[in-house]
């Protein structure tokens, strides 16, 4: 027998110790209060120790509660070597880099060393913090008392992340005049630059054995080399994307472009500033930053409705905006002029200077881009050209019609382990529509189940009897069903919309009932208060009702008895009028694909299990998930929706509902009073 012939490959050496690591017994168990043996953990587990060691890809769907967070953790700190670690949010970042990673590492008793990494906005910046302090451009009155906390924070923190100043909004206006951003940094050049947080972070992110990042800072970085994570990803053997549902509209984003006439604005604040600072006699400031803001402006006012989604063939070619967009450009030109002549005189007018180069490049890129006419949008068949209005300002978009080419050439190079993991990527086993999104054609893909048994613990109703969706009155019609279903719940009830204007009405209407009925039920609703201050207000409440939108349909855990009852009002198909939407159906329907049943249908089946995903979040967990669309029943579709939902009884009876409420309850009292066990 050669010496070869006994080598084991390394991938079984890492399956057994996964089998003793996450086996009754192990070290997890005994670091993790009330950690139990899941067998789909251990295997997910196991899947990605073997990626690691190919350095392959792998595609995992992990259904909820199998505990996909340790699963690619324990391999990650085991055998990833140097980790990137992206997440969807900033607060899965933190819980991630606060929580989750100290307790696998203290369990498994390994040397990493962990970095936080976030973008430059949420570090204070020495220098703007002073210029602030000095000058004190507040906007609002509660600033004034901000800025002396942030003040003091700065003598004692070691980050400087303003998530550790709670008592300081994360919405507070104060934030944008004390961080910097890729335009108002000046790098190397800045006085403050051996004390910079941000350079700090990005030092240690390079140290690190796993950074921890989100996707926004991820995809920004790719786009726009200014987040530290260019110069991590060479050394990376591990990447790691948690939630990596969110890629595709997040790589969409930042593998676009868009400018604003909100930039446009803020950069003539500084331009007068600085202006007015460092060179007073070197112009009248002020009548030179009029004219373009004012072109700026008038841009804006060539949509006189409040919002407005447009793709370039769609704005009239006898349009103002055309007219408007050139003398926008023609206007920041002249202020160019003037900056050119004064830039020496100050670091700041020169940073103005490259600030005002590169929006106008940006804006004439965009015009070029449309060639003035509908015709233009066919210049650039792999992007949509776009127009975005809100109430103050207006955004020019080029939005690419897929990322996958370029999401590819990313992942080119170096051998690395790239791992795809989230409880929502196929559609009824089938991963089809992401891999075709993320370009991960032909790349292995596996789901593992939820261990929850949601035949017992569960029940799915769909009313009948309620118009369809477009109805103008459809809001009021689902709250006139759901109302039995949430008195028979006793509150404790998520209504999840697809607009904000439901959001809005089924408010109204809720207000209304709950007065009438004379029921004690606390009300929130998303708009009222930050979204972490409703969830904590609604767990307290035990018996609460909350009304949100999109942002509540995903990374919401609310375990127990204060969740009883999800409520979605309709299927959550993206609004027809999407431009880029529009431009990727037209682009499939010329390759001979249905736009609807490929794109729009798996789309929507996605979201639908993200909102349906709130209900049951442990084995102990009960409730009721109630549809209200009637399409789910009406349409052939509706089938294939159904079946990629958790496997819960269904029904069409409220009686049904009132009953599972009522053996429910039950059982609750019969726990409590100590005659069966929880």
């Amino acid at each position: 027998m050669t010496e070869d012939s006994v080598k084991t490959d390394p991938a079984d050496d890492h399956a057994a110790e996964l089998e003793q690591l996450f086996g009754a017994g192990g070290p997890l168990g005994g670091a993790v209060g009330g950690f139990k043996p899941r067998h789909s953990q251990t295997e997910m587990a196991k899947a990605i120790a073997a990626a690691i060691s190919a350095r392959t890809t792998l595609i995992a769907e992990a259904g909820t509660g199998t505990g996909k967070t340790f699963a690619y953790l324990v391999p990650a700190l085991l055998w990833g070597g140097k980790t990137i670690i992206s997440t969807g949010t900033k607060n899965l970042q933190d819980q991630l880099f606060s929580r989750d990673i100290p307790t696998v590492r203290k369990a498994l008793n390994v040397p990493v060393s962990v970095a936080l990494l976030k973008g430059r906005a949420n570090y204070v910046c020495h220098f703007h913090l002073e210029r602030t302090l000095q000058n004190g451009r507040l906007t609002a009155r509660e600033d004034a008392g901000y800025l002396r906390d942030i003040s003091r924070f700065m003598k004692t923190t070691s980050s400087g992340d303003k998530a550790e100043l709670t008592q300081v909004p994360e919405t507070a206006l104060i934030w944008n005049l004390v961080t910097s951003t890729r335009d108002t940094c000046f790098g190397a050049e800045c006085q403050y630059y051996q004390d910079c947080f941000v350079m700090k972070a990005r030092k240690e992110a390079q140290q690190a054995d796993v950074v921890v990042v989100n996707h926004h800072l991820f995809f920004a970085d790719v786009a726009l080399k200014d987040t530290g994570v260019a110069e991590l990803l060479p050394s990376a053997n591990t990447v790691v994307f948690d939630e990596a549902h969110q890629l595709p509209e997040t790589a969409t984003l930042f593998f676009g472009d868009t400018v604003s006439t909100s930039q446009v604005l803020e950069l003539c604040r500084d331009v007068l500033a600085e202006g007015l600072s460092h060179a007073r006699d070197g112009a009248d400031w002020a009548k030179l930053v009029a004219p373009v803001e004012r072109a700026a402006r008038d841009l804006r006012l060539a949509f006189p409705q409040d919002v407005v989604r447009l793709a370039l063939h769609q704005i009239a070619p006898s349009s103002v905006f055309f007219p408007a967009l050139e003398t926008l450009v023609s206007s920041l030109a002249e202020m160019l002029l003037t900056l050119e002549k004064q830039a020496e005189r100050a670091e700041s007018i020169e940073q103005c200077r490259t600030r005002a180069i590169e929006l106008s490049e940006r804006l004439k890129g965009w015009n070029k881009a449309g060639g003035n006419t509908a015709q233009g949008a066919r210049n650039e068949p792999e992007s949509v050209l776009w127009v975005e209005a809100f109430s103050s300002s207006l955004q020019l978009h080029r939005t690419p019609l897929s990322i996958a080419p370029i999401f590819n050439k990313q992942r080119e190079g170096t051998p690395r382990t790239w791992i795809f993991t989230s409880a929502t990527l196929a559609v009824k086993n089938d991963f089809h529509h992401y891999t075709s999104q993320m370009g991960l054609v032909d790349e292995p893909a596996q789901s593992w189940p939820s261990p929850f048994d949601y035949g017992e613990q569960g029940l799915l109703y769909v009313p009948a009897g309620l118009p369809q969706p477009n109805a103008p009155d459809y809001t009021d019609a689902v709250i006139d069903v759901a109302m039995p279903a949430i008195e028979a719940a006793g509150g404790r009830t998520f209504l999840l919309c697809t607009t904000i204007r439901a959001v809005k009405r089924a408010a109204e209407r809720l207000r209304a009932e709950f007065e009438q009925r004379g029921l004690k039920y606390p009300l929130f609703v998303q708009g009222e208060s930050g979204r972490t201050e409703l969830l904590d207000r609604f767990r307290a409440s035990g018996n609460g009702v909350l009304i949100g939108s999109q942002s509540f349909w995903e990374g919401v855990d609310v375990r127990g008895e204060a969740l009883s009852l999800v409520i979605i009002d309709k299927l959550p198909f993206a609004p027809p009028d999407d431009p880029v939407l529009a431009a990727r159906i037209t682009e499939m329907e010329k390759q001979g694909l249905n736009g609807f049943m490929h794109h729009q249908l798996p789309e929507a089946i996605i979201n639908l299990k993200q909102g349906a995903g709130r209900l049951i979040r442990d084995e102990t967990d009960s409730g009721v998930l109630m549809i209200c669309d009637p399409r789910l029943i009406s349409k052939g579709y509706g089938k294939r929706i159904w079946q990629s939902l958790p496997p819960f009884k269904r029904t069409r009876e409220i009686a049904d509902v009132q009953a599972f409420f009522r053996d429910k309850d039950r059982t609750s009292e019969a726990a409590a009073s100590g005659k069966i066990m929880p």
